[in-house]
């Protein structure tokens, strides 16, 4: 018997496998050869958050029944306060159209259905399987390998906008806790760990992993939670879990476990822009092979971009190697 690494909880997996399985289904032949993949398959590993045409089946292209079952998935697998805000970064292309139209920027479908499912291998079997929901500002990726977990990241959530100004929606700001507990973060800094933490005055134009199959990283780079405060810390550990409380709580309680075990000592917070919401801000949180990154800087500062990746186990990959090296000593 070969040894998967992973988070195992077979009454989990189990649900997730029933949600695609359920999903996959309700489809018809043609519909499935659009929505489904082989595990190994190098499309498992491509993704991307800005709006684009995709591979996978598109909820435009499923009835009500299967949609319902498309957001079945989703709700299998992540928290239910995460799900709602999937789906609501989802709707958020009904408010982001009439701005691009009225900017007379309007270039792009903002249409809610333009977000596409994918299954990857046999849910439920005892080898690699998982599921892929991407769209614009959404990409959420899960892999299992029988009755485990193997990886959920990257995870990507994003909004543009960030806060809405006006209309039915005014105020609404689906992703305001990672931004405001950083702000928090930050702000509680003294002189000298802002000059270790703020690499530049202007925050990049995006996140710096952008939409890399492998994430890097400069791990001497910030103030690290050894130089923190203690109430530094339990915010840098609110910000932590905000993030990974985007699963559902089984699998957060278990990661935020290990996180805790870890400690906070080597994770590292790096800044670059304003301290505030004012204008373009970015943040990018590190410690080992966990990596947060966040930027608003687009559209006025008014447009987030966030993810949670690891850097060895992004797709499972490090699972997937371990795996079969032990293949290959049997």
């Amino acid at each position: 018997m070969v040894a998967v690494k992973g988070f195992a909880n077979g009454q989990i997996t189990a649900e997730i496998a029933q949600a695609c399985n359920n999903w996959l289904n309700s489809l018809s032949p043609e519909q499935k050869a659009k929505g489904t993949y082989d595990f190994r398959d190098g499309e498992r590993i491509f993704w991307y958050y800005p709006p684009l045409n995709r591979h996978g089946l598109a909820l435009r292209d499923m009835d009500q029944d299967q949609r319902n079952l498309a957001y079945a998935i989703i709700d299998s697998t992540l928290a239910p306060d995460t799900a709602e805000k999937a789906k609501l970064i989802m709707e958020h292309e009904l408010v982001l159209g009439p701005i691009e139209v009225e900017e007379g920027n309007s270039n792009w479908d903002r249409n809610p259905e333009l977000y596409y499912w994918t299954v990857f291998g046999e849910p439920g079997s005892d080898g690699p399987w998982g599921w892929r929901a991407e769209g614009h500002h959404v990409s959420l990726h899960i892999n299992c390998w029988d009755d485990k977990i193997i990886s959920v990241t990257p995870f990507f959530l994003g909004a543009n906008p960030a806060e809405v100004l006006k209309g039915d929606k005014q105020g609404l700001r689906i992703l305001d806790r990672r931004e405001d507990l950083a702000i928090e973060l930050i702000s509680s800094f003294n002189d000298e760990q802002k000059s270790r933490a703020i690499l530049h005055d202007k925050a990049p134009w995006d996140i710096l992993t952008y939409n890399s199959s492998k994430a890097a990283v400069h791990n001497d780079e910030g103030v690290a939670g050894s130089e923190m405060t203690g109430s530094q810390r339990e915010t840098l550990m609110s910000l932590i879990t905000e993030y990974v409380n985007g699963m559902r709580s089984e699998y957060a309680e278990s990661k935020m476990a290990d996180l805790r075990a870890g400690g906070l000592d080597n994770f590292r917070v790096v800044w670059s822009g304003a301290l505030d919401r004012s204008r373009d801000h970015y943040y990018r949180i590190h410690g080992g092979n966990f990596i947060i990154e966040f930027d608003n800087i687009q559209n006025g500062a008014n447009h987030i971009h966030s993810v949670w990746r690891d850097v060895e186990n992004d797709f499972g990959e490090d699972v997937m190697r371990d795996t079969k090296k032990q293949y290959e000593i049997l």
